[in-house]
């Protein structure tokens, strides 16, 4: 089966860390790609490869003023994203818990055997 193109859909785009990095680094605000490039220490060309990638999928977005260039993320295209990465969360949760539990448990027969007439 050949591989998807990173550029064919946002999950593909996400899967290379730079990606998910500059992502993460737009989330709060709108930033020139000069800014990008010395804030996460990444050579412009790539800065510019990977924006190019995220632009294509949807998940950011360009505004031009003069010859400087300003990124900033989709949140609408971001939420199947998210949407599908909360599916696990209860999964997450659920085992948790389950070491939670356990971890008492442990803890309880470790008091129990140390104190036995508590």
């Amino acid at each position: 089966m050949a591989r998807a193109a990173t550029t064919s859909d946002a999950f593909n785009a996400v899967a290379e860390p730079r990606r998910r990095q500059i992502l993460s680094y737009l989330a709060a605000h709108e930033r020139p790609v000069a800014e990008i490039v010395t804030a996460l220490k990444l050579d412009q060309p790539s800065v510019s490869k990977h924006l190019g990638v995220l632009r294509s999928v949807g998940l950011v977005r360009v505004r031009c003023d003069g010859r400087q260039r300003f990124y900033r993320t989709n949140a609408a295209a971001i939420r199947p994203l998210h949407e599908w990465a909360s599916e696990f969360e209860q999964l997450w949760k659920h085992q948790l818990s389950r070491v939670k539990e356990r971890a008492e448990e442990k803890a309880n027969e470790v008091k129990s055997k140390s104190n036995p007439h508590s």
